[in-house]
């Protein structure tokens, strides 16, 4: 017979145990950008990982459609301190364009800019000016580095086209940016606070 404070002892409940999966949306996303001369038409997965947002995972939707190509993916981002939230490689694995949406630590994209040919970080939310005075003087120097940020009612007007399946279109004309879907239409206008746009 087992010991009573081990017959007292509940069953353990397994789910308790298993990690929160991410959340998988798809979008089919027709891209014209006549700045860069690319047309093409991408079906996306994207995994919303358990602390993220839509408004987050809609920036990110955003920054592959500014900086498409057929090498760029999405990156294992908030799941790993090694991955940025998109990259694009050559064929030799070299990192040619690192991506980081949010407000990612300043010495994360320093250790980014020594690995990477580019890196971009896409920044929003309502700190995104006390995060940009705080950190500019060191990101300022760093050649390689464009930082672009979204306005607060552009995010949240993207973060309302969020469904788990999505039909986008994007077309870029002289930096003018619209974003169209069933849902409706959004005008993006990202501010560059450092670099050049793209």
């Amino acid at each position: 017979m087992l010991p009573a404070r081990m017959r007292a002892c509940p069953t353990p409940n397994r789910n308790a145990y298993m990690a929160i999966k991410a959340t998988v949306f798809k979008a089919a996303l027709q891209i014209a950008d006549m700045d860069r001369y690319y047309y093409a038409d991408h079906a996306l997965t994207l995994a919303r990982h358990p602390s993220e947002t839509d408004e987050r995972m809609m920036v990110r939707l955003l920054a592959f459609a500014l900086y498409a190509d057929e090498f760029l993916v999405f990156a294992k981002g908030l799941s790993s301190d090694e991955e940025p939230d998109l990259w694009q490689k050559d064929l030799t694995g070299t990192i040619e364009r690192w991506i980081e949406v949010g407000l990612p630590d300043e010495r994360a994209i320093r250790k980014a800019s020594g690995r990477a040919a580019q890196v971009v970080v896409i920044s929003y939310g309502r700190a995104a000016n006390i995060w940009w005075n705080e950190n500019r003087d060191k990101l300022q120097r760093l050649y390689n580095l464009t930082v672009l940020n979204l306005p607060t009612e552009t995010t949240l007007a993207l973060a309302a086209l969020a469904s788990r399946t999505m039909q986008l279109q994007c077309t870029i004309q002289e930096g003018h940016i619209m974003m169209t879907s069933d849902a409706g239409m959004i005008e993006v206008e990202p501010k560059v606070l450092h670099g050049s746009f793209r």
